[in-house]
């Protein structure tokens, strides 16, 4: 029996990096060449110097928030997959954000987190994530057939149904949202229908709480996470010990929102991702999620860097007296100020008024020759608004990935 889905997984992190590192300069020159988008985006940049991760943070980003006004302006796609290329299914998201399917064996990679959550040839898996314009139960899909499981492509929903098939089928494992698992256990229970053929689960789209995961131990399913989004698919995924594995295969970085730059490890960003998929090459694709790198590697010896998940959205647009403020217009302002480490925009009401005042961290001995008239004059020509200025001293920050920190009641 094979110890890992994909061969790669147990490789040192020196080989990953080489080989990630080698196939990076090719999937440049082939989105440069072949994607529209991406021969605009890179028209100025020479790709052949990008072989580290230190040149590919100086990459442009691309934002998912972004895609929105992009597929608007060039349907479907934006330019991002290859000129005249053969695109099997077009879903939509919520914006609307359109992502393409194409054929292939695991086209989404999410064999990986099934093989990880202990799903093997027999297993009967019930997929309860929808197949309804969006790729949330083809990701699923594919990944259980990935590892020779037989689908169930049961949906969200219709409990009743879902009971029965269980009861008639007695499928192994479950893939869906954790919320559902719950309804639908606690549902048979209360019908007297038997769960009990479900020993195993892959859980995705919502976080998974103790509370619920301690509840499925104790009706005997084993129950594990995976990151995927319906633009590049897995992510990472759970195995054993705390965190998520990064999954083989694609680049991860975890970035300060509203710039280019990684954080440094244990730090909250935004969860950047380079993809090496032919049909629709992200590079420096910007999800909005938050997240931070785990010291160390699991335990189970898969041996990629780790997460420690979902920790929250990283788009912390918020509007203060009718104009939004950014978290880029927030970088903007502290790289005006050479003594500024690191800032936070704290946004709060006093007397019905919106309020902004930056924090800023200064090393102690060059804060008393900080210009906080020089700092203000910044603020208001980034977002237009007059703005508060108090100097912290270095470290006084939290490393939460929080950029803007809207502390108002109601918004």
């Amino acid at each position: 029996m094979k110890q890992f889905f994909h061969p790669l997984e147990g490789q040192s992190a020196k080989q990953r990096e080489d080989h990630l590192m080698s196939a990076l300069s090719e999937q440049l020159s082939f989105a440069k060449a072949h994607c529209d988008y991406y021969s605009t985006l890179f028209k100025k940049i020479d790709l052949s110097a990008v072989g580290c991760r230190a040149s590919l943070a100086k990459l442009p980003i691309t934002h998912k928030a972004d895609l929105i006004a992009l597929q608007a302006a060039i349907p479907p796609f934006a330019g991002m997959t290859p000129n005249k290329h053969q695109v099997g299914r077009i879903f939509k998201s919520p914006g609307p954000i359109y992502e393409p399917e194409c054929d292939g064996f695991d086209w989404w990679r999410m064999g990986q987190a099934f093989f990880a959550a202990g799903f093997s040839s027999g297993d009967i898996v019930q997929n309860c994530l929808s197949y309804h314009l969006t790729p949330g139960g083809f990701i699923m899909d594919s990944g259980a057939k990935a590892c020779g499981c037989t689908v169930i492509p049961a949906g969200p929903g219709q409990t009743e149904m879902q009971l029965e098939l269980i009861e008639s089928l007695t499928p192994s494992g479950y893939c869906g949202t954790p919320s559902f698992l719950n309804i639908l256990l606690e549902k048979g229970r209360e019908q007297g229908k038997d769960t009990s053929s479900i020993t195993k689960a892959l859980v995705s789209g919502e976080a998974l709480t103790p509370t619920l995961r301690a509840q499925f131990a104790h009706a005997g399913i084993d129950v594990k996470q995976a990151y995927a989004t319906a633009d590049i698919g897995l992510i990472a995924f759970e195995s054993e010990g705390e965190g998520l594995v990064v999954a083989e295969d694609i680049i991860v970085e975890i970035v300060r929102p509203g710039t280019l730059t990684p954080v440094l490890d244990g730090e909250v960003g935004e969860v950047v991702v380079t993809s090496f998929n032919r049909d629709y090459p992200l590079i420096r694709f910007a999800t909005g999620d938050l997240s931070a790198v785990l010291p160390g590697q699991s335990p189970c010896g898969r041996t990629n860097m780790r997460i420690k998940g979902w920790l929250g959205r990283a788009d912390q647009t918020c509007k203060v007296k009718g104009l939004f403020v950014h978290p880029e217009q927030v970088e903007r302002i502290r790289c005006c100020h050479e003594a500024i480490k690191k800032v936070r925009l704290v946004v709060t009401r006093q007397h019905d008024n919106d309020v902004m005042q930056l924090l800023c961290e200064v090393d102690e001995r060059a804060q008393p020759h900080v210009d906080i008239a020089a700092v203000q004059a910044s603020i208001r020509a980034q977002t237009q608004l007059a703005g508060e200025v108090a100097l912290v001293a270095l470290g006084a920050l939290a490393d939460d990935g929080i950029v803007i920190e809207d502390q108002r009641e109601s918004h």
